[in-house]
């Protein structure tokens, strides 16, 4: 095949950068520089700030700093403490106990984040404390939490979501739909799980909570009220065909700021704050998808996409195969590549061979969420090993055993995907018209 050198080449050089800890952004620049200049004639310097320039003015990519921005406002706030108190009260008498408050906590939480570290880190800072306190076991805790977390990336307004829609020039809010649904489907198996093991494991002995009459409950439940409202303003001004993505991101942050401002915890110094801090991130997965596109259309100048799509498509492989080909690939590298890195990295060769297969260029945004939602707890690179890690103080290797029946649960939620696509594409397909997103 003669795109195996090529392909020798970029791998070489990409891991070469990589390994020597340069930024995945620049790395991604500087592979498909030497590839500009080894195969093809055109200037490389003019064809990376054409093509830079082009992938960074994208409208749609102003959602990605707004959700980001809403995020850190989010995190510096008394969320986590109020959800805690709200949904505790109906959690405990569940099987598994107050468990679930990990698991229902990240859901609410990730409604208004789009970020998994943001999520594990806010929900994990109240609820590993206390359920320590309460004495339910460890391993159960941190898996849970890691395995939550995750629904960050998926339940919108998801980054990884906004960044494979800019990647392929997807509606972004089309993309959030179809995460609703599998989103509450995986959180239910998290809660199936620990409803199951609540009563097959002997360690399963926590101090039993008081009880409390329904007045109390609702009482507690006004806890809630706040995030609740951001969600629906959120969400459901997309759904009801209001407001584009980027629009509600910016309602949003405004949202958000009159949160903080009611709590209290609105000051000039946590503004600042949250404000470098979407910078940060959102300057570092720009830099990522610039070096992303610049690749992109390096390769295409090779022909490697369009070859390996040739190829795959000579094997012949069902869909069934194609996507389990795929789970493999992007689990493995996931233990090397965060996950927004592993899908702009790759999307430019798979995107091709998906079309040519036939499968929902939707439903494959939420399929390619969940497999790097898993790339999140697997080690050595899984970012929320590394934030529980520096939470609880435990040695890697025990979080990442305390991962692994989550882990499994995502697994099951991929076939879950691929038996029952409708899941993704059902919303998505009945969406109110409104502006273009």
């Amino acid at each position: 095949m003669e795109q195996l050198i090529p392909i020798g080449i970029f791998l070489f050089v990409l891991f070469l950068l990589l390994g020597s800890g340069v930024w995945v952004g620049l790395a991604l620049m500087g592979v498909a520089y030497v590839g500009m200049e080894l195969f093809t004639s055109r200037p490389a310097g003019d064809a990376m700030i054409t093509k830079i320039w082009s992938s960074s003015s994208s409208w749609t990519l102003t959602a990605l700093p707004l959700f980001i921005w809403m995020g850190e406002i989010l995190y510096r706030t008394r969320l986590s403490e109020d959800m805690f108190r709200g949904l505790s009260p109906w959690m405990a008498r569940l099987p598994g106990g107050l468990v679930h408050t990990n698991i229902v906590g990240c859901t609410v939480f990730a409604a208004v984040s789009g970020s998994s570290a943001a999520t594990l880190t806010t929900v994990g800072k109240m609820s590993i404390p206390e359920l320590r306190k309460r004495n339910y076991p460890e391993t159960m805790v941190i898996g849970t939490l890691a395995g939550a977390a995750t629904l960050g990336l998926m339940i919108p307004p998801s980054l990884t979501l906004i960044v494979y829609g800019v990647t392929i020039n997807e509606s972004i809010t089309k993309l959030f739909m179809a995460g609703v649904f599998p989103g509450l489907v995986l959180a239910a198996l998290f809660m199936g799980y620990v409803a199951v093991t609540s009563f097959v494991s002997k360690d399963f002995d926590p101090d039993p909570e008081p009880p409390m009459s329904f007045t109390e409950k609702l009482r507690n439940s006004r806890f809630l009220i706040p995030v609740i409202c951001l969600i629906l303003v959120v969400i459901g001004s997309m759904y009801m065909g209001w407001a584009t993505a980027t629009e509600a991101a910016a309602f949003g942050v405004i949202g958000s700021m009159l949160l903080a401002a009611t709590q209290g915890s609105l000051t000039w110094g946590t503004f600042s704050e949250s404000l470098m801090g979407a910078v940060r991130t959102s300057a570092m997965i720009a830099l990522i998808l610039a070096g992303a596109s610049f690749l992109s259309l390096s390769m295409g100048f090779t022909g490697i996409p369009r070859g390996l799509a040739d190829l795959i498509a000579s094997w012949e492989l069902s869909r069934f195969q194609l996507l389990m080909a795929l789970l493999v690939f992007y689990v493995v590298l996931g233990c090397f590549l965060d996950g927004i890195s592993s899908v702009v990295l790759t999307m430019a060769v798979v995107e091709p061979m998906i079309r040519a297969a036939g499968i929902d260029l939707i439903w494959f945004g939420i399929f390619i969420v969940v497999v790097v939602e898993m790339a999140q707890i697997t080690p050595p690179i899984g970012f929320n090993l590394f934030v529980l890690q520096g939470m609880t103080g435990h040695e890697m290797n025990f979080i990442a055993r305390a991962a692994i029946p989550m882990f499994l649960i995502m697994v099951v939620m991929v076939f879950v995907l691929i038996a029952f696509p409708d899941l993704a594409t059902w919303l998505p397909d009945n969406i109110r018209k409104g502006p273009a997103s």
